[in-house]
């Protein structure tokens, strides 16, 4: 439970004698009929509604929400929360200038009495639901520095403010709209990992202020843009500029030499043989399939699923399908450049499929390998994890449905819970003879590594070969 911030409107004493103010005037009018309330509509849950869940449970509710351009995960809905609240950590990797935050004095008082003082407070748009029963409010946040595993709380001033209906029993918030009734679902398995992660945090009961300090790190080498091919001038790569200049010009013959090892768009890229690799789905046989209803979109999003459909077709990693058993939405996700991302919701399937607990390299191991090497190249994996074609009997059970119609993934597409750790298997494979000596991986990333500079050149021909060799 907490309470103070904005609902006590400070921590002096003329503050509290307001409160209190506000308290009587309660008992006074509480009984007086409000003849100017507009009425809603009838909010109910039903059984459908949970019928997704895993029960018995008793997990609390946590659900997503757009902040401004930012989608924020590990957000806890608090019935018993008198102050919405960001965590710090949340409010840095947002990028928001500390300057725009707004002093706040009034303490927080949580369970057991611990009290902690917000940083500051700051008014952002919130955006939850799904079109056209979409809810955009300005929501009043106080930035907290304390210990959490989530990222922020939605309390009672604005559950009120959306006249919402929460249910933990369904792990659902309904709210009405001028046209129905508003949804925003909850994530058992998020709310259960966040409740694990609480369990094994110290205690911190008091927020520290943390003065933003900026580390203005200037690269130590610049990259010049190189192109591969005359013809085709937009098919280019990028060198560093302190190499001395022989090895530097033989590094640029030699990439000319083996541009075919570049993509620059799908039908550069054959696919992994699927003597190599597959990818498969270990799915539950005592889950039911999940069918969900479709979900209608603003015309914008619409017609960028068309376009990503059509690309997808185009490319040969999507084919339609007819009466799939498994049945799910795709959600579209605005990118920083402004376009649209469309993903996926495999949600439901990935609860379905146990965990490949296949390991992921250390990534501070990884960079520690990479010293006292003086010639490094960093590649990625073109469109990679779609190179990998997925088992033929599972592909249905990646159905989607937009108003293009319904498709399944011929190929592992992002989003699955085993898609990284099947990857990193192909790599791990492939590279098995050099990781570690002249190549290091992680999952789509790749480093080719020389001790000397003279040496490079043969370690970039080595890893060539055997890019060409698994396609």
């Amino acid at each position: 439970m907490i309470v103070g911030g904005t609902a006590s409107t400070g921590s002096s004493k003329k503050a509290r004698k307001t409160y209190l103010r506000s308290v009587l005037n309660v008992h006074l009018t509480g009984s007086r009929p409000n003849t100017t309330r507009v009425e809603s509509p009838i909010i109910g849950f039903t059984e459908e509604d949970a019928r997704r869940l895993h029960h018995p449970h008793d997990d609390v509710l946590v659900v997503s929400i757009r902040v401004g351009d930012y989608n924020v995960h590990r957000v806890l809905i608090d019935n018993s929360s008198s102050a919405d609240i960001l965590y710090y950590p949340a409010f840095q990797q947002m990028g928001i200038d500390r300057a725009r935050l707004t002093p706040a004095s009034a303490p927080l008082v949580g369970f057991g009495g611990t009290r902690v003082v917000p940083i500051g407070s700051i008014t952002l748009p919130v955006t939850v639901g799904d079109y056209p029963q979409e809810l955009t409010r300005n929501i009043m946040f106080l930035v907290v520095d304390c210990s959490s595993a989530y990222n922020g709380i939605l309390g009672r001033p604005t559950l009120n403010s959306w006249k919402a209906a929460t249910s933990t029993y369904h792990l659902m918030i309904k709210f009405p709209m001028d046209y129905g009734i508003g949804e925003l679902r909850g994530d058992q398995a998020t709310a259960r990992e966040c409740y694990i992660v609480m369990l094994e945090m110290e205690d911190q009961h008091q927020a520290m202020c943390i003065e933003e300090q900026r580390t203005v790190v200037e690269p130590v080498e610049e990259l010049e843009e190189i192109t591969l091919n005359e013809s085709k001038p937009e098919r280019t790569t990028r060198i560093g500029t302190l190499t001395c200049q022989p090895v530097r010009q033989a590094l640029i013959t030699f990439l000319k030499r083996n541009q075919d090892v570049f993509a620059w768009n799908h039908e550069d890229m054959p696919g992994i043989d699927p003597s190599v690799i597959v990818h498969k789905l270990n799915v539950n046989p005592s889950t039911p399939p999940v069918r969900q209803k479709k979900r209608v979109f603003a015309p914008k999003r619409d017609r960028a699923i068309a376009q990503e459909i059509e690309k997808l077709l185009e490319a040969g990693f999507i084919r339609e399908v007819y009466y799939p058993e498994w049945l799910v939405n795709v959600v579209m996700v605005k990118k920083a450049s402004g376009k649209w991302r469309m993903c996926v919701d495999f949600t439901d399937l990935n609860k379905a499929c146990p965990k490949d607990s296949y390991p992921l390299p250390q990534i501070d191991a990884l960079v520690d390998s990479t010293a006292r090497h003086q010639l490094l190249s960093f590649m990625d994996a073109f469109s990679g994890y779609n190179q990998i074609k997925m088992k033929e009997s599972d592909q249905e059970k990646t159905s989607f449905i937009t108003s293009q119609g319904l498709f399944c993934y011929k190929v592992m597409p992002f989003g699955l819970k085993i898609a990284g750790a099947t990857y990193q298997r192909l790599m791990d494979k492939m590279f098995a003879h050099q990781i570690g000596r002249n190549v290091q991986v992680y999952v789509d990333d790749m480093l080719v590594k020389s001790l000397f500079e003279k040496d490079h050149l043969s370690d970039l021909q080595e890893t060539f070969d055997t890019l060409g060799h698994t396609t």
